[in-house]
């Protein structure tokens, strides 16, 4: 007589009654469930040390490339779920489960693992970190900006042209300074000059702004001769009247603005000329330029 399992039961359903107090099924029981919240335990905290650290932003290079990686996951997926064999894959993976709790395949798993897996654990880290360095981009490339400096130089008794300063005003005929009689302000090597606070440098060197004229010509500076060509030196036209500018006394202090129309009247415009040509003024400037960029500060360093 063959067993129906759509049939009535043919005997009542058994009543598991809960284990007497201080029994020894109690015991068990109470031993199963403690190894059992051991075993969570540490399930849980191998999956916080595993997923923890990499996906809340400690590393925020490491944690982008994860989630880009779970999107085009989740992506593929959306696409490609309905041609997957589920049922197959849960089966096998069922299996591979309840294979894994047999003590001889332990043993093979931890064979393979040493001689397999940890020799090339590192190399895999290593060509991830690169991968993550080299193509995850957080920022934007940092602000840049183009920085100027005048290497001053004036003419000695001997006639000879003699390095004075690097400062950040070309100290031309008609600047504030010259014409109030103070001297020009700066650094005298270039390596004591520093970029912008908030800002590093962008590049290695200095470079020779070959373009005096349009310099020249975008501060509106008269009175001066330009190299076009060469060191691109600018050099003071020499005046007869160059000291008389600025030289202000008590009689004439409420006409220091008539001076300064008047000495902009006898200057001549800037003009065009080659090494050795003429009579020159004192002093002569050409411009240096540099890039630099914002400077990054990392969060831990800020305050």
């Amino acid at each position: 007589m063959g067993y129906s399992a759509g049939g009535p039961p043919i005997a009542p359903a058994i009543t598991v009654k809960p284990a007497k107090e201080m029994s020894r099924d109690f015991f068990h029981n109470m031993r199963d469930l403690q190894n059992s919240m051991e075993d969570f335990s540490q399930m849980h905290d191998a999956i916080v040390r595993l997923v923890v650290p990499r996906t809340n932003f400690s590393n925020e290079a490491q944690s982008s490339a994860l989630f880009v990686v779970l999107f085009a996951v989740c992506m593929f997926m959306c696409i490609a779920a309905n041609i997957i064999p589920w049922r197959l894959i849960f089966l096998v993976a069922g299996w591979a489960v309840t294979c894994v709790g047999h003590p001889f395949v332990q043993r093979q798993l931890e064979t393979a693992n040493k001689n397999y897996v940890q020799p090339q654990e590192e190399k895999a880290m290593t060509w991830v970190e690169k991968w993550v360095e080299r193509d995850v981009i957080l920022d934007s490339a940092p602000e840049t900006r183009e920085v100027e400096i005048f290497e001053l130089q004036r003419l000695s008794a001997a006639g000879e042209w003699e390095p004075w300063l690097f400062s950040a005003s070309p100290y031309d005929p008609l600047s504030q300074a010259r014409i109030a009689g103070d001297r020009p302000v700066g650094t005298r090597f270039f390596e004591d000059v520093l970029p912008p606070q908030g800002w590093e440098w962008s590049e290695k060197k200095w470079a020779l702004d070959l373009w005096s004229r349009e310099w020249v010509e975008e501060r509106i500076i008269t009175g001066v001769e330009i190299e076009t060509e060469g060191e691109r030196w600018v050099y003071d036209i020499y005046d007869e009247q160059a000291e008389k500018i600025g030289v202000i006394d008590g009689s004439t202090l409420g006409k220091g603005k008539n001076i300064i129309d008047a000495a902009k009247r006898q200057k001549p415009s800037w003009e065009e000329g080659e090494d050795g040509d003429g009579r020159r003024g004192d002093w002569r400037r050409r411009r240096w330029v540099r890039l630099v960029k914002r400077k990054f500060i990392s969060r831990d360093a800020a305050p």
